[in-house]
């Protein structure tokens, strides 16, 4: 019997959508699904899902909660980690205070000033996390899904000694959108993706083995596919590659689409798909999710029958691969880079084609990214170097040269503007900060 532990097991969503993953194989219907959070009553929640899922199945699999992270990882031989570091209160300062000076965020979860901060205050709380999987379970593998999760990634695979990566959805999302953009059935679809996470792009996508770029740049010519996803449309047009994620996160990431108010209207608020680039969007969702989370709990928990279908998500897949029946699955991980990708900084964190079995993680030398490309990963993969070392050394000016160099940030406002801001953020953060005293 294997045993799959969640960190952070109150993120409910998530939870319920990878148990419910991991019990669709025959190697896991009889598993330990461990639920640890500190929250005791999102956790009673998740564990009223997961015996949901379980009697919904039939599956002999069981299902224990608790809020001792020890016991928790006692004989895991996965790890998920989901955890959210304090709360929207001061989520918020991540969002208000770079607007004060003119930088306007959509989401800040991944990097700039806000994506920054929140690695801060996120990493020694993950790193005590992984210090326990290291003294208890040391051969556990681990999956992380907080993020930002460049940051986070790089950060671990330097402090530890864990075989852990990091998983995001949004390679296989947008490899399935642009499949019903062309008419394609995503069985049919074949890609290889690179980059930096949030910032990773299509190198190669091919429909039954031929190239299916210009059939996307067809489809993107319709005003309806277009306006779908402006932003990211706009970078498909004018670099020749696809990126993975929405609009609004790459609105933010860049200096062309959020540094002027026209922009914002032009690129950043008709859009139709779920995540245009509106101001504070995600932070939005954080204070609607903090008043309405239980009822759409309860709503869920109500449904009389429900989908046990398997998701898009990574993490049961690899481990059915890992210690499950031991189908190797491939997928895109976030590892340091060790000359994979050559033209990104030796030993940052790249999200590249990855293949699991039961020997580990192999994973794929990509080589070269198009120069333009490149260019752009360069500076946000050196500025995501330099905020690890800042969080390593508690060095504040390894932080304000993170966000000097921020895209955004840059196109907005000076260099004294850059650091009083960060001097700002920095008091406004001090409570989760001990690492800067």
């Amino acid at each position: 019997m294997k045993k799959i532990t969640f960190i952070g097991a109150g993120s409910f969503d998530f939870t319920r959508e990878l148990v419910r993953d991991i019990l669709t194989y025959p190697a896991f219907q009889d598993a330990r699904i461990c639920l640890m959070d500190i929250d005791e009553e999102r956790l009673s929640w998740s564990k009223r899902a997961c015996e949901k899922l379980k009697a919904a199945g039939n599956y002999p699999a069981e299902i224990e909660a608790t809020t001792d992270r020890e016991k928790a990882l006692e004989g895991a031989d996965g790890v998920v980690i989901t955890v959210l570091t304090a709360g929207p209160e001061i989520f918020r300062t991540d969002i208000e205070i770079p607007a004060r000076y003119g930088v306007d965020i959509c989401v800040g979860d991944t990097r700039g000033p806000a994506g920054i901060f929140r690695f801060l205050r996120t990493a020694p709380v993950l790193l005590e996390i992984c210090r326990d999987i290291e003294r208890i379970c040391p051969e556990a593998y681990v999956l992380n899904y907080t993020n930002p999760m460049a940051l986070n990634c790089r950060y671990l695979q330097e402090m530890t000694s864990l075989k852990i990566t990091g998983l995001c959805h949004s390679v296989q999302h947008t490899a399935k959108m642009l499949a019903d953009w062309i008419g394609a059935d995503i069985c049919d679809i074949d890609y290889t993706c690179a980059g930096i996470n949030h910032q990773a792009f299509y190198l190669r996508y091919e429909w039954k083995g031929k190239d299916a770029y210009p059939l996307i740049r067809k489809a993107v010519e319709s005003k309806e596919v277009y306006n779908e996803e402006q932003v990211r449309n706009q970078l498909f047009l004018h670099l020749g590659y696809y990126p993975t994620e929405s609009s609004g996160h790459n609105s933010e990431y860049y200096p062309w689409f959020r540094k002027r108010l026209d922009l914002l209207e032009k690129y950043c608020t008709h859009s139709t798909g779920w995540n245009p680039g509106e101001h504070a969007y995600i932070l939005k969702e954080y204070f609607r999710r903090s008043d309405e989370w239980k009822k759409d709990i309860q709503e869920w928990l109500g449904k009389e029958e429900i989908d046990l279908s398997r998701g898009q998500e990574y993490a049961a897949c690899i481990f059915n691969a890992l210690f499950g029946d031991y189908t190797p699955f491939n997928f895109n991980g976030n590892v340091r880079n060790l000359g994979y990708i050559e033209n990104l900084p030796y030993g940052c964190c790249v999200e590249v084609p990855v293949t699991v079995s039961e020997k580990g993680f192999e994973v794929h030398r990509v080589g070269k990214l198009p120069d333009q490309i490149a260019v752009m990963m360069h500076t946000s993969a050196s500025s995501e170097e330099l905020a690890v070392k800042g969080c390593i050394l508690g060095d504040r000016q390894a932080v304000y040269h993170a966000c000097l160099f921020d895209p955004l940030t840059a196109s907005v406002l000076s260099m004294d503007e850059i650091q009083k801001m960060v001097d700002e953020m920095f008091e406004a953060n001090k409570e989760y900060l001990p690492q800067f005293d």
